[in-house]
């Protein structure tokens, strides 16, 4: 899954244990190996091959413990650094979410209160478990059944940096700034971390004044197209109407790049259908894969 070139990149940002009371860890490149394989071939994790891959338990256990302790997040913030200081990255952030079934495996949870659609706590990114283990795992019930849902931001090129996780019902107009709340750029000299897009492209479930309102406090532009009952409401208005929001419409036409972002992240069959329990792992593994997105870039 890794080629050395793109193994050196990563590998000085993963924990060791080095000089804490506990063995240091062993094979970090054939466990991450494991990791990426797994989602990509979309099997349990019982039936990673053992003589690739290891015991399929220390691979589970070093997922789940990058997954909570924010390592995936670090690594994706560090490659999204290397890019934007070589300029590499294009802020005009197109912004979408797709639907994914849940499997059996990741239903078979308790899950005490089920995710409703309400809204979404800001949470810093240092700590993504305390966001990710939302009510109902991040399973909610849509027409398709028990489904989850991956919201991406995307830049320019179809390159994800942000990724969050809802259950399948939640309306995408609502989870807009959580999703750019989740960009996070740093920069290798001085300076704060780059966290606001210069435009951000969004197809009609985002056209709602409270959405064009809270891009417009934050300064980004807004190519959203509205509504045809929007339109008919003004129209029947007169004058009163008021006029429409600008729309550039030759900007619009990039708005793709987002719908190509899913259609790789659905070539990793452990993604394009969830097998995991937990939000939390779901997503790291969603995370794994920008990563290696933007390491081939």
């Amino acid at each position: 899954m890794f080629t050395d070139d793109e193994w050196d990149l990563i590998e000085p940002l993963l924990p060791s244990n080095a000089g804490k009371q506990a063995r240091p860890f062993a094979d970090n490149r054939r466990v991450v190996e494991g990791i990426a394989y797994r989602y990509r071939a979309g099997i349990p994790w019982r039936d990673l091959p053992r003589d690739q891959f290891g015991p399929w338990q220390t691979v589970w256990k070093r997922h789940r413990r990058y997954a909570a302790d924010g390592t995936w997040d670090l690594i994706l913030a560090h490659v999204l650094a290397d890019a934007d200081a070589d300029g590499d990255i294009d802020w005009s952030v197109s912004i979408d979410g797709t639907i994914n079934r849940a499997h059996q495996h990741a239903t078979n949870t308790t899950r005490p209160e089920q995710d409703t659609g309400g809204g979404h706590p800001r949470i810093t990114r240092i700590s993504p478990s305390r966001r990710l283990n939302q009510p109902g795992h991040g399973i909610g019930r849509s027409r398709g059944g028990l489904t989850t849902k991956i919201h991406h931001a995307v830049d320019g090129n179809g390159r994800p940096l942000a990724v969050v996780i809802t259950g399948g019902q939640r309306n995408d107009g609502v989870m807009l700034p959580a999703v750019l709340e989740d960009i996070y750029v740093p920069r290798h000299g001085p300076g704060r971390p780059r966290t606001r897009p210069d435009t951000v492209i969004a197809d009609r479930a985002y056209a709602s004044g409270v959405t064009r309102g809270y891009l417009r406090r934050r300064g980004i532009c807004a190519v959203i197209p509205e509504k045809q009952d929007t339109i008919a409401a003004r129209g029947r208005r007169g004058s009163k109407g008021g006029r429409p929001p600008a729309f550039n419409a030759t900007a619009y036409k990039n708005r793709n790049v987002v719908e190509r972002s899913f259609a790789y992240i659905k070539q990793w069959r452990g993604l394009a259908t969830r097998y995991d329990k937990l939000a939390i792992t779901y997503r790291a593994g969603a995370v794994l894969s920008a990563i290696l997105t933007w390491l081939r870039r």
